[in-house]
């Protein structure tokens, strides 16, 4: 009996623990099953998401990835205004017939050279010698092996020749009589088999553009689905409503056929472009290139099917700070004086003027010229210069003096009206250094507007701690000239003006640093500078210290709605006192009235102000790279009015004359008088 008991209770708490356990059992079943359930759930809606409503963009991403993407043509690049709307860069079309290979073989695509020369007229002009000779090839390419001999194919076969040398054996054998039998209707077709195979062979290869007649583009067009591969477009060129007035501002475009020029290939490539896209490749059309070109449509190619896979659009119109009217006629006016200067006496070495108009106030360029005179077939013939503006320096002379009297203020050397006398200055073992002429005792003001370099010498011998003595030696601290570049640079001289344009230069820089130099440096007769470098100068002292960097393009429209804007830029303000920089603005002003050397340059009812400069140049006249011949360069710098400045006007006449002559052009006045007074016509 108590046997059978606990029999009782080992079995119960067995059965209870059995059902403890299929109890966990079950839940843990279910768990799994819930997880299965789940992510059966999850995949299914992947599914759903991957196959119902991603479809499009994975179907375009499976015709993308086994297609092939193109451009059968340019986008059209922004257009180009001036400051007051006016268009002066525009786009035209031209009709375009390509071809992009797709695989076909050499007679297939023969065939279809044939085909296409059926529409269309081609000027096989130039059709050379070997393009006729390797159509005859690829299309009896039977007959061609037979003239290769069994030991000629044996060596082959025994590497002692190889296929090219097969090829010219095969090319070699096609006689004069073989190319005979060919029409005129056949060599149209080898040169536009030429054509559909010359260049890279992925990109488009251009049959025929610009003079593809409506009737021949509808006809090609109608036919596409017979010529494999070959596609209508219309592709962009530029027009210039003002023919070549600030083309080399502007700047060029690469063709169709050129693409990114091999000089600029890494740098386009790495913003994703292709070799066979159109750039700019100088000036604005270069400096703004990521605004002004455009999104190209681009197709997806499977085969011979072609579909549109993206919308292209034109680029950013740019509006400058040029004004096209005042701009052609600055050109004209350098074109037409440079002439002439070249009738006067003196002017063997003069070959090229440069000027530069732009608002001092923000730096804007209203107009920037460069002209070169040359002597072709025995007549003098001008060319455009502009990017002299920016690239090419001249020994600035006195125009510079008003920095170097900031130097003389800035270190305590020079008082405001401080006199003394303009006698020549003399140093142990050099010759008399004077000014133009002698001028009695004269002030900071009176020597500004008489350009004493007396006065300046002084002034630089006590920046340098120089004790002078008539006919004695000369020591400077060097330093001074650290001191003296270091102001100029806060005026623009020797340092980037900020332009924006490319391949911008600074001038050349003295190294040696002999004592006289330093007196020759505070009248501008050592470093060099651009005349663009001279205008920021110029600007600088008429906005009363504030350095604008220069620029030439204002704004940027895309589809209506600005995208790009330039505001004026102070790089830095000249480091004086205020009293200083009214003090030098008030003797610019002496310049251009009654007894100053620049007076009417500029007609006086203007009220300018400014600094001329005269300096000795050095030319290498046979182009061996070594200076032989010492010039004349002729520099002016002018704001008007002085009280209230609207414009700024930089006129560089570089190697104007000969030294000893006895007469000196005054061409750059000329100019200077013209330019300005257009100016105030145009804006009173």
């Amino acid at each position: 009996m108590l046997c059978m008991k606990r029999k009782d209770n080992f079995n119960h708490r067995h059965i209870n623990k059995f059902i403890n356990i299929k109890d966990v059992i079950d839940k843990r079943y279910n768990i799994l099953s819930i997880i299965i359930i789940a992510l059966i759930a999850v995949v299914f809606l992947n599914l759903f998401y991957l196959q119902v409503i991603k479809k499009d963009h994975y179907d375009d991403r499976l015709n993308f990835l086994t297609g092939n993407i193109v451009s059968l043509s340019t986008a059209p690049r922004g257009l180009i205004y001036d400051r007051n709307g006016v268009l002066i860069v525009g786009n035209e079309a031209d009709k375009v017939i390509s071809y992009s290979k797709s695989g076909l073989s050499a007679l297939e695509e023969i065939r279809l050279a044939y085909l296409l020369g059926s529409y269309i007229d081609v000027d096989f002009s130039k059709l050379n010698d070997y393009s006729i000779r390797d159509f005859w090839l690829k299309q009896n390419l039977s007959e061609a092996n037979s003239r290769i001999t069994a030991s000629e194919w044996e060596a082959l076969s025994h590497r002692k020749l190889t296929m090219t040398d097969i090829d010219r054996l095969r090319r070699s054998r096609i006689t004069d009589l073989d190319l005979a039998e060919y029409t005129l209707v056949d060599k149209e077709a080898a040169y536009i088999y030429y054509l559909m195979n010359v260049g890279y062979s992925y990109s488009d290869k251009v049959i025929k553009r610009g003079n593809v007649s409506d009737y021949e583009y509808a006809l090609v067009a109608e036919n596409l689905h017979l010529l494999t591969g070959f596609n209508v477009s219309v592709d962009w060129n530029r027009f210039y409503p003002y023919g070549s007035v600030g083309r080399s501002i502007l700047g060029s475009v690469s063709t169709s056929t050129q693409g990114i020029p091999l000089e600029h290939k890494d740098y386009f490539l790495s913003l994703g472009y292709r070799l066979n896209d159109r750039v700019g490749l100088s000036g604005i059309e270069f400096q703004y290139e990521s605004l002004l070109m455009g999104k190209k449509n681009e197709y997806l190619r499977r085969g011979s099917n072609i579909s549109l896979y993206s919308s292209g659009s034109r680029g950013t119109d740019l509006y400058l700070t040029i004004d096209i009217e005042l701009q052609a006629y600055v050109e004209s006016v350098l074109e037409k004086d440079l002439l002439a200067a070249k009738g006067e006496r003196n002017t063997k070495e003069l070959e090229r003027a440069y000027a530069i108009v732009s608002d001092p106030m923000t730096g804007e360029i209203l107009a920037m010229a460069g002209k070169e005179v040359r002597l072709v077939d025995g007549k003098y013939v001008v060319f455009d210069a502009t990017p002299g503006v920016y690239s090419n320096s001249v020994v600035p002379g006195s125009i510079v003096k008003g920095a170097s009297q900031i130097v003389g203020y800035n270190t305590g050397v020079l008082k405001i009206g401080d006199v003394r006398n303009d006698a020549c200055i003399k140093i142990a073992a050099t010759p008399l250094k004077c000014s133009f002429r002698y001028y009695g005792d004269v002030d900071d003001k009176k020597a500004m507007a008489v350009s004493s370099n007396t006065y300046q010498f002084h002034t630089a011998m006590l920046v340098g701690g120089a004790k002078y003595v008539y006919n004695g030696p000369l020591k400077v601290d060097t330093k001074a000239f650290d001191i003296y570049r270091d102001t100029f640079k806060e005026f623009g001289l020797g340092v980037h003006t900020g332009i924006d344009l490319p391949n911008e230069r600074l001038g050349y820089f003295g190294t040696s640093r002999v004592a006289g130099l330093l007196l020759d440096f505070s009248i501008g007769q050592y470093d060099t500078y651009t005349p663009i470098q001279l205008s920021q100068y110029i600007n600088t002292i008429a906005a009363s210290g504030n350095r604008y960097a220069p620029y030439l393009v204002m704004s940027g429209f895309k589809d209506g709605n600005l995208v790009y804007s330039k505001e004026p830029s102070i790089l830095n303000k000249v480091n004086t006192e205020e009293q200083y920089m009214d003090r030098l603005r008030d003797s610019f002003r002496a310049v251009f009235e009654v007894g100053g050397t620049g007076y009417n340059a500029v007609y006086p009812i203007y009220e300018p102000a400014g600094k001329t400069g005269t300096s000795q140049s050095f030319k290498d006249t046979n182009g061996d790279g070594k200076i032989d011949t010492e010039t004349i360069s002729r520099t002016l710098g002018a704001y008007a009015p002085f009280d209230n400045p609207r414009m700024s006007l930089v006129v560089v006449v570089p190697d104007v004359s000969i030294p000893g002559g006895n007469y000196i052009s005054n061409v750059d006045r000329r100019i200077a008088r013209q330019i300005s007074e257009k100016f105030f016509a145009i804006y009173p």
